[in-house]
C-alpha cells in the first residue's frame, strides 16, 4: 500500500491590512484623518483669546474713581489716552466688544442676519473642501462664482439692512467710552515697562492670528 503524501509545512502569513493599520507604518492612505478645518479654527480662536486675555489688567484699576480728573489741555488728554491705551488695551477691547454685542443683541433680527451671513462664509467658502464644489438647483458653482456670490450677498445684507448701522453704532459707542475713560483717567500710577509693552503688542497681534486659513498651517 502506497504511503499517504506528507502535506507541505504551513508558512506564516502576514496580514497586509493589519500591518498597514499602524500609524507609523507605510503610506499616507493609512495615516490618521486630519483635524477638520472648522475644529482647528475654533481651537485657534480659543488659544488666541486665552493668550491675549492673559494680559488683561484688573478691572479695579480701570474703575478706580480716585484716579479720575479733568485733563488740563487737549495735549494732556491725548497723552493720557495714549498711555492708558497701552496699559488697558485688553480691557478696552473687551469694552468695545461688549458695546458691539449689546447693540446686536438689542436687535435680534439683525443678529440672525449677521450669524447667517457668517455661517454662509464659513461653510460655503472658508471651510469647504476644495474637492467639494457648491451645487445649488442642479448647477455647480466654481470657487470664483461662490466668492462673488458671497461678496454680493454680504454687500446687500450689510448695507441694505440695519446690520451695518448697528455694527458702526456699537463700535462708535465703545470707542467713545474708551476715549472718555482714557482722557480722564490719570496714568501716573500705571507702570508699563518696554518689555511688557512689546509683549502686549505681540499678544494683541496674536488675538487676530486665527484669521489665517486653517488649512494653510500658518
Amino acid at each position: 500500500m502506497a504511503s499517504t503524501p506528507t502535506p507541505p509545512p504551513l508558512l506564516p502569513v502576514t496580514n497586509p491590512a493589519a500591518a498597514g493599520s499602524s500609524p507609523a507604518a507605510g503610506g499616507g492612505s493609512d495615516a490618521p484623518i486630519a483635524t477638520p478645518a472648522f475644529r482647528l479654527f475654533l481651537s485657534r480662536v480659543s488659544e488666541s483669546a486665552r493668550r491675549s486675555l492673559s494680559d488683561r489688567r484688573p478691572w479695579g484699576e480701570l474703575i478706580d474713581r480716585s484716579a479720575f480728573s479733568k485733563p488740563d489741555s487737549v495735549s494732556d488728554a491725548t497723552s493720557r489716552l495714549r498711555r492708558n491705551l497701552a496699559y488697558f488695551r485688553v480691557n478696552y477691547a473687551a469694552v468695545v466688544a461688549f458695546a458691539l454685542g449689546a447693540s446686536l443683541l438689542a436687535h435680534p433680527f439683525s443678529l440672525l442676519i449677521l450669524l447667517g451671513l457668517l455661517g454662509a462664509w464659513c461653510f460655503l467658502y472658508l471651510f469647504r473642501a476644495s474637492d467639494q464644489p457648491v451645487v445649488l438647483f442642479g448647477r455647480t458653482f466654481s470657487d470664483r462664482e461662490t466668492l462673488l456670490g458671497l461678496v454680493g450677498a454680504s454687500f446687500v445684507l450689510l448695507f441694505f439692512t440695519s446690520v451695518a448701522s448697528l455694527i458702526i453704532s456699537g463700535l462708535l459707542v465703545g470707542g467713545a467710552l474708551v476715549a472718555a475713560h482714557g482722557a480722564f483717567r490719570m496714568p501716573e500710577d500705571l507702570f508699563l515697562d518696554e518689555p511688557n509693552a512689546a509683549a502686549g503688542n505681540s499678544a494683541a497681534q496674536g488675538l487676530l492670528s486665527f484669521l489665517g486659513a486653517p488649512g494653510s498651517g500658518v
